[in-house]
């Protein structure tokens, strides 16, 4: 076998693995990238990016629909998936160019194929060993299954649902988290019939309850459907789709199945746990400094418990190799990470919900809503919404949650009074410029200030 030998080797060539080779590289290390398919991982390729394009496709086939409310004469002829794919796909061929040039650019050797943790603390990828004095595990996750549930070309995981070559006429989608919504939208939007099967009382339920209600308000509004509080018992084949039976006893005809139920992390085949890498339940145990259970292995990412999140994988890749460099870096618990669903509406948030923050601080805190019926580019956009704002009873702002069309944009600035501590009234003389929609983030803030201005 074949020795190489690096600072740094980081397996998975994902958000959080290329984090940590960029970021390693720029502090002067010998960093070697492995990667078994393509740089950029699950979020560029099959997540993220081509979603997000999928959605602004859908996006822009609501607004011709709906041209005429505005005075602008359009037609709409369908959707071209031909032509819809070719925009996705060009996009994400342009990032993933972008990033190999980037990557190539800082000097960092990308060795292409699977790689595996030995005993002894390198990684094996065929005959090759590769050795550093520190290893990141950047492997991120796979789409999971149900159970006694066979995928094939109608049911369906989100890696296959991109592709599809045409638009469903009826989709049954079961999960109403991040991926179920999502494509619920998009579906929507195109044309499909579409019926969210969710287990838990709400969609979105990792949101604060009020948001997961209002985005089912707006779907309901959409004509999509949403069996919450209603769990799938089995599937089966018909002659021109698939019959899904829940457990309640009622049954759904297809013409496909989305299973969105969740990712799990890929940690299995890896040698990790041989090598002395503990696991739980296929998550790679680590200590808030993301160091795992073998000295100098390092975890980041989907495969660390909690918010899988592409966002959190860059941010803990960049936070790994500055804590190998010494830096220190500070430590970003999952509550400071923004969390954006980018269905429409889409629903942003950060911080704890309501109902956490009563489990931590009882009748201790205070909460104020503010709908964006009344906030004036809210309405030139053509968007219900609500923004709701939680405090600690004369301490800082703890949440931020909102709901609306390109609310996204706007929990960047959420995320700062959050971290930062900051109390409603520090923020309330800040001025938001008139009219956006971050205007009615300034008016739940002012309402919390005990000074509302445009609420009561």
């Amino acid at each position: 076998m074949t020795d190489h030998a690096f600072d740094l080797v980081v397996l998975g060539g994902g958000s959080g693995g290329y984090a940590a080779a960029l970021r390693a590289a720029e502090l002067g290390s010998s960093v070697a990238l492995i990667e078994k398919d393509k740089l950029g991982g699950t979020c560029l390729h099959r997540g993220c990016i081509p979603t997000k394009a999928l959605l602004h496709s859908a996006e822009i086939a609501d607004h011709v629909r709906g041209s005429e409310h505005v005075g602008v004469r359009a037609s709409f002829d369908g959707i071209d998936m031909d032509g819809v794919h070719a925009y996705r796909e060009g996009i994400v061929a342009k990032k993933h160019k972008g990033l190999e040039g980037l990557v190539a650019a800082r000097k960092i050797t990308v060795v292409r194929g699977a790689g595996q943790l030995l005993a002894d603390g390198g990684v094996a990828v065929g005959d090759d060993r590769y050795s550093a004095a520190d290893i990141v595990l950047a492997t991120g996750s796979y789409s999971r299954s149900l159970p006694g549930l066979e995928l094939d070309d109608r049911v369906l995981t989100s890696d296959q649902a991109l592709t599809l070559p045409e638009v469903p006429r009826r989709a049954v989608i079961l999960g109403g988290g991040v991926i179920g919504v999502e494509f619920a939208s998009i579906w929507r939007s195109f044309g499909a019939e579409v019926t969210i099967v969710e287990a838990l009382d709400r969609l979105v339920p990792v949101e604060d309850a009020a948001m997961g209600k209002a985005l089912e308000r707006a779907f309901r509004k959409r004509g999509i459907i949403a069996r919450t509080g209603t769990r799938f018992a089995r599937a089966e084949r018909t002659a021109d789709g698939v019959r899904v039976e829940l457990e309640d006893g009622s049954s759904l005809e297809t013409d496909i199945v989305l299973v969105a139920v969740g990712r799990g992390p890929s940690t299995e085949g890896l040698g990790l746990e041989e090598a002395g890498v503990e696991l739980d339940r296929g998550f790679v145990r680590v200590d808030d400094r993301l160091r795992t259970t073998r000295p100098h292995v390092w975890a980041v990412g989907d495969i660390v418990p909690g918010l899988q999140l592409a966002h959190r994988s860059f941010q803990q890749g960049i936070f790994v190799a500055e804590e190998i460099a010494g830096l220190s870096p500070t430590v970003v618990p999952d509550t400071l990470v923004p969390k954006v669903t980018y269905s429409s509406p889409e629903v942003a948030s950060v911080g704890l919900t309501e109902e956490q923050a009563r489990a931590a601080h009882g009748d201790a805190i205070a909460v104020r809503e503010y709908n964006l019926a009344g906030n004036g580019k809210s309405e030139i956009l053509g968007t219900s919404g609500l923004v709701k704002v939680v405090r600690r009873l004369d301490g800082p702002i703890i949440g931020v949650h909102l709901v609306g069309d390109r609310v996204g944009e706007l929990i960047t600035e959420g995320q700062l009074a959050v971290g930062w501590e900051a109390h409603p009234e520090d923020i309330a003389p800040f001025i938001h410029a008139h009219p956006t929609q971050s205007e009615a983030l300034g008016e739940a803030f002012l309402a919390l200030a005990g000074k509302p201005l445009h609420a009561l």
